[in-house]
C-alpha cells in the first residue's frame, strides 16, 4: 500500500475512536513514556499539543521539573519554542495548536528528547507523518540527527513495515499504549 492510501487509512481509523477510547489508550501512553529511563533522564523534551485524535500527551505537560518545547511551522520548517501550561497558544498553520510567537526560541543543545507525532511506526522505527516533511527536514538538519527521539502513536498504527523514502530516518524509540521500544 502506497503512504497516500495508508495515511488515510490509518486517519479514519483514528478517527473512529471514541472519545474514552482515545483519552484511555492516550493515558497508558503518557504512563509507558513516565516509566521509561530515558524520559526520566531528559530535562528538555519537545512534544507536541494533540491534533486531530492524535495521541494526547498533555498529561505529562503538568510536570513543571521539566522544560517543554512545542512547534510553530514557519515557511517549510519548524521552530521549536519553550511552553508551560500557563502560557498562551494560538492557532497556527494547518489549524495546529502552537506556542506565542513571543516565546523563547529553544537551542538545539538544551534538547535531551523529541516526541514525535506519528500517523503509524514500523518495527524498524520508520514513521509515517502527514506528508509535508516537516520532522524529515528537522531529523536531518546536523543540529537535531542526534537528538534521541521517540515516536508517539496507537497500537493499530504501528505495523510491520511502512514504505520507506531515501529521506526517511528511523526513529530511536516507538510508544504506544501497550509498549516503549527503543531501538538503539
Amino acid at each position: 500500500m502506497k503512504k497516500t492510501e495508508l495515511r488515510r487509512s490509518l486517519l479514519k481509523k483514528r478517527q473512529s475512536m471514541s472519545v474514552a477510547q482515545w483519552k484511555q489508550k492516550s493515558d497508558r501512553i503518557c504512563q509507558n513514556l513516565i516509566q521509561s529511563s530515558i524520559f526520566a533522564r531528559s530535562k528538555t523534551i519537545l512534544a507536541y499539543f494533540s491534533f486531530r485524535q492524535e495521541p494526547d500527551l498533555s498529561f505529562l505537560f503538568t510536570d513543571t521539573s521539566r522544560c517543554w518545547g512545542f512547534p510553530r511551522c514557519i515557511d517549510n520548517r519548524l521552530i521549536w519554542h519553550y511552553w508551560m501550561p500557563d502560557d498562551p497558544v494560538k492557532t497556527g498553520n494547518y489549524g495546529i495548536i502552537e506556542p506565542s510567537p513571543n516565546a523563547s526560541t529553544i537551542n538545539p543543545v538544551e534538547v535531551d528528547l523529541i516526541l514525535v507525532p506519528c500517523v503509524a511506526c514500523d518495527y524498524q522505527g520508520y514513521r509515517l507523518g502527514y506528508g509535508g516533511g516537516y520532522y524529515d527536514r528537522l531529523l536531518s538538519s546536523a543540529e537535531w540527527e542526534n537528538k534521541p527521539t521517540i515516536g508517539i502513536v496507537f497500537e493499530f498504527a504501528y505495523i510491520f513495515q511502512l514504505p520507506v523514502d531515501p529521506w526517511d530516518k528511523p526513529l530511536q524509540g516507538i510508544c504506544t499504549e501497550t509498549e516503549m521500544k527503543m531501538f538503539l
